[in-house]
């Protein structure tokens, strides 16, 4: 039996798409409803079938169904999740590099990551966890209003830490998904992590919650995908310049100002290292120094670092200073980019 399901996954997979072979301009100008894309066949149908055995070796019988679509969501109420259709085919998950400097959920660690957070969400939606008092007791009133930005407290212990920006901060519900997400990780040692952290009432909470639903069907199963494929009648094209124009209205035009006085978009120094490869290249020294000075945890220094480095790549800046200059100017942008990132004062983390 094995070896005919994988027969079959390779004959699937083996089918070449109408449009490998066009050009990227050629491919932006296609539809994402003619991609014709599918799950079956792909490294993301693998990890979806990692996932499934994760639910089964916790004795949980529910299973989210998944479809794609342009982002990650779990849409209020539904039992399922959309994916990004980017991660069903590596020469699209090029072009989203391409064109935003980042694949979401690219690689196998990170998209496992993000299918264990959506399957929380899923799975409260099923047994409709959240309307009980006690969940409410441990994570809050999810009448909480749900806001496009949050300011986290990064010295909190109160939440897990698991996706990126202290995601857990933003509101009971995320909450919840980050937490079901660190408990059902295999070998995730959480007991042992998070001794001594009040966020591990919140996991033992879950423990307990899920051992009372292993082996119970779910009471509610439903099947909508909203802005799944088909229904995407937008070119590439336009799903990107949608995406680029949110982006670039959230950029902060003042720590732009800044980092251009640290390195430089001149066509003078376009043989000079990119900005990107010095701040990579020095990330461990930058990180360790701002996080001495500025007494914050080098996991927040670092996620200021990403925004620092992406900013980067976008303007296209190269180095214009000596070796040494260079880093201290650049440990000096990083000490205000994360102080404002941290205390909320400029720019919030955008949902």
């Amino acid at each position: 039996m094995a070896a005919r399901a994988s027969s079959r996954t390779r004959r699937r997979a083996g089918k070449r798409p109408w449009w490998l072979n066009l050009s990227y301009e050629e491919l932006l100008q296609v539809r994402i409803c003619d991609l014709k894309l599918d799950i079956r066949g792909t490294a993301l149908e693998a990890r979806v079938e990692r996932l499934n055995a994760e639910l089964h070796h916790r004795g949980l019988c529910f299973r989210p169904y998944i479809w794609l679509s342009t982002d990650w969501f779990t849409p209020d109420h539904l039992t399922g999740f959309a994916i990004p259709f980017f991660l069903a085919h590596p020469r699209l998950a090029r072009l989203e590099y391409q064109q935003m400097f980042e694949v979401e959920g690219g690689g196998h660690a990170a998209c496992m990551k993000l299918l264990r957070h959506e399957t929380g969400h899923a799975i409260d939606h099923a047994f409709g966890l959240h309307r009980r008092k006690r969940w409410r007791e441990v994570f809050g009133k999810v009448s909480q209003p749900y806001r496009t930005t949050y300011t986290p407290n990064p010295r909190s212990r109160s939440f897990v830490l698991h996706l990126d920006h202290w995601y857990s901060h933003s509101h009971p519900l995320e909450d919840f998904a980050e937490t079901f997400a660190v408990w059902l990780q295999p070998r995730a040692q959480w007991r042992r992590r998070y001794r001594d952290w009040p966020a591990l009432k919140k996991l033992q909470f879950v423990d307990e919650w899920m051992a009372e639903l292993a082996g119970q069907k779910a009471p509610t199963h439903t099947r909508e995908k909203p802005d799944s494929l088909s229904k995407l009648r937008f070119t590439l094209a336009e799903y990107y310049q949608r995406r680029k124009t949110l982006y670039r209205n959230s950029a902060s035009d003042e720590h732009d100002r800044q980092l251009l006085r640290v390195f430089s978009k001149d066509p003078a120094y376009r043989r000079r290292e990119t900005a990107v490869a010095f701040l990579k290249r020095n990330r461990t020294a930058l990180r360790s120094r701002v996080s001495f000075v500025t007494g914050y945890h080098r996991y927040g220094v670092d996620q200021a670092l990403n925004i620092m480095i992406t900013r980067c790549r976008e303007l296209g800046l190269r180095k214009m200073r000596a070796e040494t200059e260079s880093r201290m100017a650049s440990a000096v942008f990083l000490t205000v980019l994360t102080t404002d990132l941290l205390r909320g004062t400029r720019r919030p983390y955008q949902r």
